[in-house]
């Protein structure tokens, strides 16, 4: 059965620190450089999450977007814009996630799919964090 793709961007800006709380600060350095620092840096996050399935005859939609758009609005933008993803996102905390690009993207993917259910397969999740830098999570 033929599946059709189906893509909502959302932007964001939060902060964030790359650290290994078990590292010196000089190893961390070392890994990390500057995203070690202990003062935070931020981005303005551009997200784009694909989802797939086929077309409902009826409706005309892989997943109804004021779905797609709420899910976005709970499990990205409420949990991401304007915080910082080490101290307001558990998950990142000091001593879990590293909250890299490839880290958030796929906890993206996660907590989207997650929240759809059966209704559509999340595909793919595009995360940039600047114009030279993104990490793109594809299911297998």
């Amino acid at each position: 059965m033929a599946r059709t793709s189906l893509t909502r961007r959302v932007t964001f800006a939060a902060a964030h620190r790359y650290r290994r709380p078990e590292w010196s600060d000089e190893r961390n350095f070392e890994v990390f450089g500057n995203c070690s620092r202990e003062a935070w840096h931020g981005h303005t996050y551009t997200c784009d999450v694909s989802v797939s399935g086929p077309v409902d005859a009826m409706t005309g939609f892989v997943v109804d977007l004021r779905l797609l758009d709420e899910i976005l609005e709970r499990e990205v933008m409420q949990r991401f814009d304007h915080r910082n993803v080490n101290t307001d996102v558990p998950e990142f905390a000091e001593g879990r996630l590293v909250p890299t690009c490839e880290n958030i993207a796929s906890f993206i993917a996660t907590s989207v799919q997650d929240a759809l259910g059966a209704r559509a397969r999340v595909t793919r999740v595009w995360l940039s964090e600047s114009p030279t830098l993104w990490a793109e999570w594809i299911a297998d």
